[in-house]
């Protein structure tokens, strides 16, 4: 007798929105680090010139694009969190129907055991019928 979870295609359906979560995600720290290198780098840039006024003056960062900067940092980090909370419930939602899959393989394993003890009971009564007991 073999095993077979009855949710088996939502289970997948659910794991392949996990992984689909999860790469979404993953893509969402990658734009989020590169947002942040990008300040970075801007910041650092403002930093040497800072220290040299006339530096400044040949390649000054405008408020403007240090406001950009800043702002497609916090977007980024926002859909980082996003993602990172979608990841959060799909992960959720699969272990409910992995532990659901879990539980009912054990009911299906105590009937199969059942089934198999009922069947040797029968076997022993009849194998003790035949040899005329």
């Amino acid at each position: 007798m073999r095993y077979q979870y009855k949710f088996q295609k939502l289970l997948e359906l659910k794991e392949s929105e996990k992984d689909k979560s999860l790469a979404a995600y993953q893509q969402s720290v990658s734009a989020f680090e590169q947002a942040a290198e990008k300040l970075y780098e801007n910041m650092s840039k403002k930093e040497l010139m800072e220290k040299s006024k006339e530096e400044k003056l040949r390649s000054g960062m405008s408020v403007q694009e240090m406001r950009h900067y800043q702002q497609l940092v916090i977007m980024k980090r926002h859909q980082m969190n996003e993602k990172q909370s979608d990841l959060t419930e799909k992960n959720i939602e699969f272990k409910k129907f992995e532990k659901m899959k879990e539980k009912q393989f054990e009911k299906f394993s105590l009937e199969h055991k059942a089934i198999e003890m009922k069947e040797m009971d029968d076997i022993s009564i009849s194998q003790f019928m035949f040899q005329g007991h």
